[in-house]
């Protein structure tokens, strides 16, 4: 027995554990590798324009595609994992995204292209629920809204790694050696196939004899799981919604009203990332120690009250201040779904749950940055902004639906 377990038990508490390490690690790490790929497409895509002679709409779409890649791919892999295993589905979707981000770089028009980025779109999709299900599963109760929290964290990191080495490759090899390297998670997923093994919370739910039930249908179960799912949904919508809307139009924001470089607004945008990544892992703390929904709760009137202050600002270190503590609020929540979702659905249904209900938002909140487009141009992008604060009090509203299962075992 190591230290740390006679440390805990003497406390009367479950530890981590060395697979609860490595299963968030690989969760995290498995996340990460999802938000760097999405990104590369958008450093990429002068490139690829030029190279292979798209028009601005073809162009255009290959974001569109990979993202409808993406939620195919989350209800697809949602319910693989929970018929077949969360490593091994977690595995595949790596793989999968992997190899067709590398088949990318070989792409000699449009149509290959985007036939490449759906299923490597199919790949990403299935990250977030099936990374989220098996952190969930992995640790004990009292850690488990900080174990989600991290593979939110991970989400990020890859996302400033894009942002970080990505004009450096192009620089170097081109838009195809930046796919090239988009293909190295391959490498990952057969490492993590070999070091880690599955879910005990999946192999114990997978040994009942008993019929096995649709994971669909135990979304829709009876009127009070239906109004659960329905307040989730409205949940990952505002989150999908905000993250989209503030992200896709920060950097315009910040050059159009202030009149702020290229180079200025990046750097302004980062620290509103790097503020999320504060907030992910604030929101796993909290959401641990005083449960979910007052947790939500705070978040929620934080982001609305943050977003609305920051389209007021204009000094650059108000906006400096300001746009990290937007961050935090806005998408400090993101890990905190993992948690929630893992305790509100039995575990033949979990996966399912976390990436059906997810990627409904995402698909939804994909909208955002036409929305606001819209409003900004009628109104202002000041006005645009302010407006955005509006969703959070919704999933505010929606949280009542949600019970509190803070420190319950998954069943």
């Amino acid at each position: 027995m190591t230290a740390e377990q006679q440390r805990a038990g003497a406390a009367g508490v479950e530890p981590l554990g060395e697979y609860g390490r490595r299963a968030v690690f690989a969760s995290s790490v498995g996340y990460a590798l999802d938000g760097f790929d999405l990104l590369i497409l958008s450093f990429a895509l002068g490139g690829i324009t030029a190279d292979l002679h798209l028009s601005a709409p073809q162009a255009g779409s290959l974001t569109t595609i990979t993202l409808l890649g993406a939620v195919t791919g989350g209800f697809a892999f949602g319910m693989l994992s929970d018929r077949f295993g969360r490593v091994r589905m977690l595995t595949w979707s790596v793989l999968l995204f992997a190899v067709f981000t590398g088949l990318s770089a070989i792409a000699v028009g449009f149509a290959d292209l985007a036939a490449y980025r759906f299923v490597a779109g199919v790949g990403i999709g299935g990250e977030f629920g099936i990374g989220m299900t098996l952190a969930a599963e992995a640790v004990p109760a009292r850690l488990r809204a900080r174990a989600t929290s991290w593979v939110g964290v991970g989400f990020q990191l890859g996302v400033l790694a894009a942002a970080l080495v990505s004009p450096w490759i192009i620089g170097a090899f081109g838009w195809r050696g930046l796919f090239v390297v988009g293909a190295a998670p391959a490498i990952f997923a057969v490492v993590l196939r070999k070091r880690l093994h599955e879910s005990p919370k999946f192999l114990a739910g997978n040994a009942d004899p008993a019929p096995r039930r649709s994971p669909v249908r135990l979304l829709l179960a009876d009127a009070r799981t239906v109004r659960v799912s329905l307040a989730l949904v409205v949940l990952t919508t505002v989150q999908n919604f905000g993250y989209f809307g503030i992200m896709t139009w920060l950097p315009t924001y910040l050059s159009e009203q202030f009149g702020y470089s290229l180079t200025k607004s990046s750097l302004w945008t980062a620290v509103t990332v790097l503020g999320m990544l504060v907030g992910a892992v604030a929101f796993g703390h909290l959401a641990d120690r005083i449960g979910r929904r007052r947790t939500f709760w705070t978040f929620q009137l934080g982001a609305a009250a943050s977003v609305l202050v920051y389209s007021q600002l204009a000094s650059p270190t108000a906006l400096l201040v300001g746009g990290a503590v937007m961050g935090a609020f806005a998408n400090g929540m993101i890990g905190g779904y993992g948690a929630l979702m893992a305790e509100l659905y039995p575990t033949e249904a979990r996966a399912t749950a976390q990436n059906v209900l997810f990627n409904i938002g995402r698909g939804l909140g994909g909208f955002a940055p036409v929305v606001i487009a819209l409003v900004a141009t009628a109104q202002g992008f000041p006005f645009a902004l302010a407006l955005l604060s509006a969703i959070y009090l919704l999933a505010f509203a929606a949280m009542f639906a949600i019970p509190e299962r803070r420190g319950a075992e998954l069943v």
